[in-house]
């Protein structure tokens, strides 16, 4: 991880996330002292059937002090199985690439929904991209 932060080489995580830890809201990546966490590129798949109820599923981060939808997975795309990447159809992303600029020093990246609570499906895995950069 030392050399992740002193380079800003990607760094790749998958995380399998129950349906009940995203409607309470979850992180996935832990804020750092003094580091900013830059979104590269995010993949998520449901599992253990579609995701059902739910509006969407979204990676969260914090720009300018607002928290913001990196990634918003859609429910009717998330079914079983299907990967929905990062600005991919079913998977919308901030405009003008602002998905992908460094965020706030000092806040985590997490996952949470819109909408009502997920139904159906068990988990969902979402795989990450992101560095860790010192302003």
């Amino acid at each position: 991880m030392e050399q992740a932060i002193r380079t800003a080489t990607p760094i790749t995580k998958r995380f399998r996330v129950t349906i009940a830890q995203i409607n309470a809201g979850y992180t996935i990546v832990a804020a750092l002292p003094g580091l900013a966490y830059r979104l590269v590129d995010a993949f998520a798949i449901a599992v253990g059937g579609a995701v059902a109820t739910v509006t969407t599923v979204d990676i969260l981060a914090t720009q300018a002090a607002s928290s913001v939808k990196l990634v918003a997975f859609a429910q009717a795309s998330l079914t079983q199985s299907a990967l929905l990447r990062a600005g991919a159809s079913g998977a919308a992303i901030l405009a003008n690439g602002a998905s992908f600029v460094a965020n706030d020093v000092n806040t985590a990246l997490t996952v949470n929904k819109s909408g009502s609570d997920v139904a159906t499906a068990t988990h969902v895995d979402f795989v990450v991209t992101y560095t860790a950069e010192r302003p």
